[in-house]
């Protein structure tokens, strides 16, 4: 069968080269040596990340009232954290490029773990934002670098499957953060709960460290910034690699607007819940954890291009069901945006990490750039949007950021029908 009605690239398949017969893959795989500990690793420190990098995305409007704020002015401190983030994600990546993926990634937790133990004690919103951003900063040095090692140290046919274990160690992070910063923020207030969370990642972040296996098939690259900007410019080059960066910034345009306003809306009327029961709202993380571990499956029945068309369409009727004046309706909604947007996230990201024949560090990079401009976009055009028009504003911006992602799609298998009609004659 073709690439092009696979919903693969050519590209793919010169990124993934499979071994000659008579030379053994050392690459690790499922049920090999060092596949779990690598995977809970991994897994722990995808934890880490969006635990820490979405820890006050629950409490604002705990935050809104600590300072006096209003929901836009406090929604900055999970823009600043994730702005941080897209803009050093780059420039990280170099770095694990040159000193190795498990050097930076656990640098990078160590400083966002030990900026995480100050943010309790900021004394004003702009020193919160401030230091939010730095944690954002430091974290740039895990997806990226992440999605690099898997690439390099895991057989292609398992990739996908790794990858997506790592996005659910991302959803499990972030429902965890959220379920035990509402809880807590309810008894002791918000700056306790983020307390708690920078405790939680620094145990997340000794066993990272401990468990990830020393890698194997890293070579060591140059940090000459000329060599570095024809990387980012021949990944930019790929109309392909385009398509799935723009695909992850507007899924995760749609999710950070969800969930930055989401707290404000149901502690509103007509449903007035206490701060706990928000966050225990977040369960609904579970459901990314299980379509994110599955897309490999997901893109192995409906290809790339299906699988990317199931989750914009889930994604899209969650944001309808979202709109009823029902609590069940609105927890039923919001389980839809949550699988459509994992399920997406883990096809697009892992799409990335097998169609970059090089740079693979940066071709990352630069997906996760996207990704939380997206988030960063997606949690101040949300929540203004929702200070202008209410709920129905917010998900106004979350359809049409999933009409853009149809869209590239679309374009997407017109050009591969193209690209299969050319090859035929």
């Amino acid at each position: 069968m073709s690439p092009a009605s696979t919903g693969a690239s050519t590209a793919m398949d010169a990124a993934a080269p499979v071994p000659a017969s008579d030379t053994p893959d050392s690459r690790m795989a499922p049920g090999g040596p060092g596949y779990r500990r690598m995977s809970f690793a991994l897994f722990l420190s995808g934890v880490a990340t969006f635990a820490l990098l979405y820890s006050t995305q629950a409490l604002l409007p705990l935050i809104s009232d600590g300072f006096g704020v209003s929901a836009s002015d406090a929604s900055w401190t999970v823009a600043a954290a994730t702005g941080g983030l897209a803009l050093f994600v780059i420039p990280m990546s170099a770095l694990s490029e040159r000193f190795g993926r498990r050097t930076v990634m656990t640098a990078s937790l160590a400083v966002a773990v030990t900026v995480g133990l100050l943010v309790p004690f900021a004394p004003s919103l702009g020193a919160l934002v401030v230091l939010r951003a730095v944690q954002g900063a430091a974290l740039a040095g895990l997806p990226a670098s992440a999605q690099a090692y898997l690439a390099e140290e895991v057989r292609p046919r398992a990739l996908v499957t790794a990858i997506g274990l790592f996005v659910a160690g991302n959803s499990v992070g972030g429902m965890s953060g959220r379920v035990i910063t509402g809880w807590v923020a309810q008894e002791w207030g918000w700056r306790v709960a983020v307390g708690v969370i920078g405790l939680v990642a620094v145990g997340c972040a000794v066993a990272f460290r401990l468990l990830l296996p020393a890698p194997r098939h890293f070579k060591a690259g140059s940090l000459h910034p000329r060599r570095l900007l024809g990387t980012v410019r021949d990944h930019l080059a790929n109309p392909l690699l385009r398509r799935l960066y723009a695909i992850g910034a507007l899924f995760m345009t749609v999710f950070g607007g969800v969930y930055t306003v989401i707290g404000y809306r149901l502690t509103e009327e007509p449903f007035s819940l206490p701060q706990g029961i928000v966050g225990s709202i977040f369960l609904v993380y579970l459901v990314g954890t299980v379509s994110a571990s599955t897309a490999g499956r997901l893109v192995g029945r409906l290809g790339r291009r299906g699988a990317l068309y199931l989750g914009g369409g889930t994604t899209a009727a969650g944001l309808l069901l979202s709109l009823a004046d029902s609590l069940p309706l609105v927890l039923l909604g919001l389980v839809l945006i949550t699988a459509g947007f994992f399920a997406g996230h883990a096809v697009a990201s892992s799409a990335v990490s097998k169609t970059a024949a090089h740079g693979r560090a940066q071709a990352s990079a630069l997906y996760q750039s996207a990704y939380y401009i997206g988030s960063s976009a997606g949690s101040t055009v949300g929540a203004l949007a929702f200070h202008a028009s209410g709920w129905a504003g917010t998900v106004g911006v979350g359809l049409l950021a999933i009409l853009g992602v149809v869209t590239l799609t679309v374009l997407g298998t017109v050009a591969a029908r193209r690209t299969l009609l050319a090859n035929a004659h």
